[in-house]
Protein backbone atom coordinates (compact mmCIF):
# COMPACT_ATOMS: atom_id res chain seq x y z
CA UNK A 1 0.00 0.00 0.00
CA UNK A 2 1.40 3.67 -0.93
CA UNK A 3 1.71 5.74 1.99
CA UNK A 4 1.28 9.00 0.18
CA UNK A 5 -2.48 8.42 -1.38
CA UNK A 6 -2.68 8.24 2.68
CA UNK A 7 -1.52 11.19 3.74
CA UNK A 8 -1.84 13.37 0.43
CA UNK A 9 -5.07 12.17 -0.75
CA UNK A 10 -5.79 14.57 -4.38
CA UNK A 11 -8.32 15.94 -3.24
CA UNK A 12 -8.45 15.75 0.21
CA UNK A 13 -10.74 14.30 2.39
CA UNK A 14 -14.16 15.24 2.83
CA UNK A 15 -14.56 14.79 7.25
CA UNK A 16 -18.44 15.26 7.98
CA UNK A 17 -19.73 18.10 10.23
CA UNK A 18 -16.20 19.24 9.73
CA UNK A 19 -17.25 22.63 10.15
CA UNK A 20 -19.33 22.64 13.04
CA UNK A 21 -16.23 20.60 14.77
CA UNK A 22 -13.98 22.92 13.65
CA UNK A 23 -16.09 25.90 14.71
CA UNK A 24 -17.39 24.14 18.29
CA UNK A 25 -12.86 23.05 18.81
CA UNK A 26 -12.44 26.42 18.26
CA UNK A 27 -14.41 28.58 20.36
CA UNK A 28 -13.56 25.98 22.91
CA UNK A 29 -10.03 26.67 22.23
CA UNK A 30 -10.45 30.72 22.30
CA UNK A 31 -12.70 30.42 25.57
CA UNK A 32 -9.83 28.50 27.64
CA UNK A 33 -6.61 30.28 25.89
CA UNK A 34 -8.09 33.50 27.13
CA UNK A 35 -8.35 31.94 30.77
CA UNK A 36 -5.47 30.66 30.50
CA UNK A 37 -3.55 33.96 29.42
CA UNK A 38 -6.01 36.05 31.66
CA UNK A 39 -4.53 34.16 34.38
CA UNK A 40 -1.12 34.48 33.31
CA UNK A 41 -1.71 38.43 33.47
CA UNK A 42 -3.60 38.56 36.65
CA UNK A 43 -0.77 36.06 38.75
CA UNK A 44 -3.62 33.13 39.40
CA UNK A 45 -2.50 30.23 40.66
CA UNK A 46 -0.69 27.90 38.52
CA UNK A 47 -3.13 25.09 40.13
CA UNK A 48 -6.05 26.54 39.37
CA UNK A 49 -5.01 27.01 35.50
CA UNK A 50 -3.91 23.40 35.48
CA UNK A 51 -7.75 22.48 33.90
CA UNK A 52 -7.39 25.35 31.14
CA UNK A 53 -4.39 24.27 29.81
CA UNK A 54 -5.56 20.93 29.32
CA UNK A 55 -8.42 22.06 27.66
CA UNK A 56 -6.49 24.54 25.70
CA UNK A 57 -4.05 21.64 24.86
CA UNK A 58 -6.78 19.04 24.24
CA UNK A 59 -8.71 21.55 21.94
CA UNK A 60 -5.78 22.47 20.03
CA UNK A 61 -5.06 18.72 19.42
CA UNK A 62 -8.35 18.55 17.90
CA UNK A 63 -8.33 21.35 15.76
CA UNK A 64 -4.82 19.80 14.25
CA UNK A 65 -6.40 15.79 13.74
CA UNK A 66 -9.66 18.03 11.99
CA UNK A 67 -6.85 19.36 9.77
CA UNK A 68 -4.56 16.42 9.06
CA UNK A 69 -7.68 13.74 8.86
CA UNK A 70 -8.25 16.01 5.41
CA UNK A 71 -4.34 15.92 4.15
CA UNK A 72 -1.20 16.23 6.22
CA UNK A 73 -0.52 18.83 3.35
CA UNK A 74 -2.29 20.99 6.08
CA UNK A 75 1.44 21.15 7.58
CA UNK A 76 3.16 22.55 5.03
CA UNK A 77 0.37 25.32 3.81
CA UNK A 78 0.69 29.27 5.24
CA UNK A 79 -2.50 28.00 7.55
CA UNK A 80 -0.43 25.22 9.24
CA UNK A 81 2.85 27.04 8.90
CA UNK A 82 1.33 29.35 11.21
CA UNK A 83 0.16 27.16 13.44
CA UNK A 84 3.68 25.58 13.90
CA UNK A 85 5.13 28.91 14.43
CA UNK A 86 2.94 29.75 17.37
CA UNK A 87 3.55 25.73 18.90
CA UNK A 88 7.13 26.93 18.43
CA UNK A 89 6.60 30.32 20.84
CA UNK A 90 4.39 28.56 22.89
CA UNK A 91 7.42 26.09 23.54
CA UNK A 92 9.34 29.16 24.43
CA UNK A 93 7.16 29.87 27.47
CA UNK A 94 8.68 27.10 30.07
CA UNK A 95 12.39 28.08 29.26
CA UNK A 96 11.94 31.85 29.49
CA UNK A 97 9.04 31.91 31.88
CA UNK A 98 9.56 35.63 33.32
CA UNK A 99 8.28 36.42 29.83
CA UNK A 100 5.07 33.84 29.17
CA UNK A 101 2.54 37.00 28.94
CA UNK A 102 4.45 38.83 26.00
CA UNK A 103 5.05 35.27 25.16
CA UNK A 104 0.90 34.71 24.77
CA UNK A 105 -0.18 38.03 23.76
CA UNK A 106 2.28 37.50 20.50
CA UNK A 107 0.84 33.81 19.91
CA UNK A 108 -2.71 35.76 20.16
CA UNK A 109 -1.24 38.15 17.60
CA UNK A 110 -0.02 35.23 15.50
CA UNK A 111 -3.19 33.55 15.87
CA UNK A 112 -5.14 36.53 14.42
CA UNK A 113 -2.71 37.60 11.31
CA UNK A 114 -2.81 33.55 10.61
CA UNK A 115 -6.24 33.34 11.24
CA UNK A 116 -6.99 36.93 8.75
CA UNK A 117 -4.51 36.33 6.23
CA UNK A 118 -5.97 36.20 2.73
CA UNK A 119 -6.86 32.57 1.47
CA UNK A 120 -3.98 32.97 -1.24
CA UNK A 121 -1.80 32.73 1.77
CA UNK A 122 -3.01 30.27 4.22
CA UNK A 123 -3.97 27.80 1.40
CA UNK A 124 -0.58 27.82 -0.65
CA UNK A 125 1.77 25.35 -0.30
CA UNK A 126 4.71 27.21 1.50
CA UNK A 127 7.59 24.79 0.62
CA UNK A 128 7.60 24.09 -3.37
CA UNK A 129 9.64 20.88 -2.44
CA UNK A 130 6.59 19.94 -0.97
CA UNK A 131 4.56 20.29 -3.42
CA UNK A 132 6.05 17.11 -5.42
CA UNK A 133 4.80 15.03 -2.34
CA UNK A 134 1.48 16.65 -2.01
CA UNK A 135 0.48 17.12 -5.14
CA UNK A 136 -0.15 13.81 -7.38
CA UNK A 137 1.94 14.11 -10.86
CA UNK A 138 0.27 14.50 -13.75
CA UNK A 139 0.88 12.06 -16.45
CA UNK A 140 2.89 10.04 -14.48
CA UNK A 141 5.82 12.53 -14.66
CA UNK A 142 6.68 14.11 -11.26
CA UNK A 143 8.45 16.82 -13.13
CA UNK A 144 4.94 17.90 -14.47
CA UNK A 145 3.55 19.33 -11.11
CA UNK A 146 4.99 22.51 -10.74
CA UNK A 147 4.97 24.55 -7.42
CA UNK A 148 2.30 27.78 -7.44
CA UNK A 149 3.23 31.05 -9.42
CA UNK A 150 1.30 33.20 -7.26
Amino acid sequence: MRVRPLLFPDPPRQIPRHRVLGVALRTAHLMTFGALLGGHLFAVDPTRLMPFLIATIASGLGLMALELASTCAWLFMGKGLAVLLKLLVLLMVPVFWEHRVPLLLLTVAMASVGSHMPSRFRHRLVLPAMQRLCVPPRDGRPEAVQADSR
